[in-house]
């Protein structure tokens, strides 16, 4: 019998629940709210974890993502802003 190897070039498909997708945003944001409520029901599908910060609450944040709110990090990298596409979130965490 012969060891089975990993086909080359393929990559192992990630596990969500190893992700974390976190929303910037600010209280008030329609654009916020909206984006919370995708990124809610994905990474409830998923089991992936996310959470949520407020850039009127961190002056780093703020000064990097004001004109983008809401922006979406997967795993601390920016992902999407403004508008959040379900389908390519639940690809970025593998589902």
């Amino acid at each position: 019998m012969t060891a089975m190897t990993p086909l080359l070039g393929r990559r192992a498909r990630k596990n969500p629940a190893d992700s974390t997708v976190t929303l910037i945003g600010k209280p008030g944001c329609h654009l916020c709210d909206a984006a919370e409520a995708v990124i809610t029901e994905v990474c409830g599908e998923l089991g992936a974890r996310w959470e949520k910060k407020d850039i009127t609450r961190d002056e780093e944040l703020h000064r990097k993502y004001w004109e983008q709110i809401p922006v979406i990090l997967v795993d601390g990298a920016q992902h999407d802003f403004w508008r959040v596409d379900p389908a390519r979130l639940r690809r970025a965490l593998g589902g």
